[in-house]
């Protein structure tokens, strides 16, 4: 059985637009919410990056849906103590609807202290090291650790939900993947990958949810639409290690020259033939997800969400 959910990109919405969107995706039939968590939009074209747990309060007073970080990043920016406070609290305000997606995040949002950014095997480390420190917080007693990358001394959270917070690990390459199949809850990625899925269930994931997210860009003018792609969101289809290491906006910006309108047009579905949303959607239903969550580009939300309800939702695999 494949569910489907709405992907809040705080990267291009502030936070008013980001609850009344989550309002829209609830009544047009969408099931959970995921929300991305960032310092900095991608470029400035996207324009917005409000503080992802102040939003995920509101949410919990708007939307009865599960909401999850997609994801948050518990290594440099805010490390796993109070990380591990903000996901207990909004799993209280949520009554147990929320789940902590993490990984090991990009250089864009986490070196804005002035720390070293380190190599992606020591950012795993740290990212497994959080992991453990962030499952003793949920337990519910004091904490103190002396770690390779963390020094925790008599740390306690005293508001707890019920359940310890579920931790889901983001991977994009085998080793991470690994590593959420060992230390995780649930795995999340972004691209229709059935050998991913088998990856992290053979390292430890048994059946435990697999979750992905995609963009598309509904629009009556298809052109427009592929536009609006490619202006906003060209930085998800740099190559390699770009999007971990780039440290700023204009550096994406200047990448982003790369990356042409044909190649937007030829990986994300554009436009309002519900045919190629079904297509694309269903490719990662078909690879095995358990849960697809799915973003529009650009401010035509209602539109999308009318599109969604009516057109694509009630053709999508079960």
């Amino acid at each position: 059985m494949t569910a489907y959910g709405y992907f809040l990109s705080c990267e291009e919405h502030g936070p008013d637009a980001l609850v009344e969107q989550a309002r829209m995706a609830e009544q047009a039939g969408f099931t959970s919410l995921w929300i991305s968590d960032h310092f900095h939009p991608w470029n400035s074209a996207q324009g917005n990056s409000p503080f992802v747990w102040s939003v995920i309060g509101a949410l919990s007073q708007a939307t009865s849906l599960p909401v999850e970080t997609a994801v948050s990043c518990p290594i440099m920016r805010l490390q796993p103590t109070v990380t591990a406070q903000a996901a207990a609290t909004s799993a209280v305000q949520l009554g147990g609807r929320f789940r902590l997606g993490v990984g090991s995040g990009e250089a864009l949002n986490e070196h804005i202290h002035g720390e070293h950014w380190p190599r992606a095997a020591v950012r795993l480390e740290m990212l497994e090291e959080a992991v453990h420190i962030m499952r003793r917080l949920f337990d519910g007693g004091e904490v103190s650790h002396h770690g390779k990358h963390y020094t925790v001394e008599n740390a306690r959270l005293y508001t707890l939900p019920d359940a310890p917070v579920p931790i889901d690990i983001s991977a994009f390459s085998p080793k991470a993947t690994e590593l959420a199949g060992r230390i995780g809850d649930g795995f999340i990625t972004m691209a229709p990958d059935a050998e991913a899925i088998a990856r992290f269930r053979r390292s430890g994931g048994g059946t435990k949810p697999a979750f992905a997210g995609l963009k598309v860009c509904w629009g009556t003018d298809r052109e427009k639409a592929v536009r609006t792609a490619h202006h906003l969101w060209a930085n998800e289809h740099l190559p390699g290690e770009l999007a971990q290491i780039l440290p700023t906006p204009r550096h994406f910006e200047q990448a982003n020259e790369l990356v042409t309108p044909e190649q937007v047009a030829g990986s994300v579905a554009c436009g309002d033939d519900p045919d190629a949303h079904i297509a694309a959607v269903s490719a990662y239903a078909h690879a095995g997800f358990d849960t697809v969550y799915i973003s529009q580009i650009g401010p035509e939300q209602q539109g999308f969400f009318d599109f969604y309800r009516t057109r694509v939702l009630p053709h999508l695999p079960a």
